[in-house]
């Protein structure tokens, strides 16, 4: 069934990508095929109705732009089924330092997939979150980066939260305060993931526990739909001066992209076919270039978020569009923001 003949978007929910209706998009020339890639957000998966696994990711992958390395982000994927409830994260961390073995033996093309695992620990353990910490990193194989424990969280049940977010301001809890210092004493990132609203609360956490390394993800999560739909211009208005705000903390960087989902700028599942790799540019252009401009080259770096944003778009006209937001950069700009922001933030290398 193609989007065009179901029912609107319910945006804020995850659904297998349509790879028929993605097929309609003829093909485009990819922009820059030369330009080292780092994608510093991806998924890997294997749900009742979507499998996404290496050979799923590879296949978009190898479609033309030069993709050197990637970093998994956790997605509540093959968590152990026994043992402490705090230590059954660590089975993600096992199976996607499997997937990444396979990827660097070399035999299935160069690109090194997950060189870096941001898996999941919960921060509100407090200090005795750092045994949970030491086991991911012994699980990792030398790969494990960091962590991300998401606070997204919106009063309104259409927004659809976050499910290790119980309440609005998850980052001011001392616990969660007191488990971010034991993450930064390992040397490992913080992945930061709210909606917009929420962006003052990481402003707060990054000044609490200066020495961590905090990485913000999707621009900060501008929210388009639910109580936030035809608001616009309302939403970018809050959201630019709380951009601002986190640019001036040094410890921040900001990953740009993966607003297929929570921006709703197109109603994707209604579209006869994908936009355009200019037609999706333009609606995230004023998002990307106010983080570029605020953070600047060397705390800017890109995200496929797929395959979640693969439900609006495939990865070649994805990866063009993000490179048609950085235009007007130079190309040391470029290499930075696509490649090696992301090296050094994740010590990919």
């Amino acid at each position: 069934m193609s989007p065009s003949s179901v029912r609107p978007t319910q945006f804020g929910r995850i659904y297998a990508p349509d790879e028929a209706w993605l097929a309609k998009q003829p093909p485009e020339p990819i922009l820059e095929p030369d330009l080292p890639i780092v994608d510093t957000h991806h998924h890997l998966w294997e749900r009742p109705d979507h499998r996404y696994l290496l050979h799923e990711f590879l296949d978009d992958v190898h479609t033309g732009h030069n993709v050197v390395a990637t970093v998994f982000v956790e997605c509540h994927a093959m968590y152990r089924a026994t043992g402490p409830e705090e230590m059954r994260p660590v089975g993600q961390t096992e199976f996607v330092t499997g997937m990444a073995a396979m990827s660097a033996s070399g035999a299935y093309g160069p690109t090194r997939v997950a060189a870096g695992i941001v898996g999941f620990a919960d921060l509100t353990l407090g200090d005795r979150v750092a045994p949970v910490l030491e086991a991911h990193v012994r699980a990792g194989g030398g790969r494990f980066r960091g962590v991300r424990h998401s606070g997204a969280w919106d009063a309104s049940p259409i927004i659809g939260n976050s499910q290790t977010a119980h309440g609005l301001h998850l980052f001011r809890q001392s616990d969660f305060r007191a488990g971010l210092r034991r993450l930064a004493a390992l040397g490992l990132t913080f992945d930061a993931w709210t909606f917009h609203p929420q962006l003052g609360d990481i402003v707060e956490l990054a000044r609490a526990v200066p020495e961590a390394s905090i990485v913000v993800g999707h621009c900060g999560g501008p929210l388009g739909y639910g109580p936030y739909a035809g608001k616009r211009d309302e939403v970018f208005a809050a959201w630019k001066p709380a951009i601002a705000e986190l640019a001036r903390c040094p410890n921040v960087v900001m990953k740009l992209g993966g607003m297929m989902m929570r921006l709703a700028a197109s109603d994707y599942r209604t579209l006869p076919a994908p936009p355009t790799s200019a037609e999706l540019a333009a609606h995230w252009r004023p998002y990307i270039e106010t983080c570029i401009e605020q953070f600047g080259a060397t705390r800017c770096m890109f995200e496929s978020n797929f395959p979640v944003d693969k439900m609006g778009i495939g990865w070649a006209p994805l990866w063009n569009a993000l490179k048609l937001t950085a235009a007007g950069a130079s190309a040391g700009e470029k290499l930075a923001m696509f490649s090696g922001t992301a090296r050094r933030v994740y010590q990919l290398d």
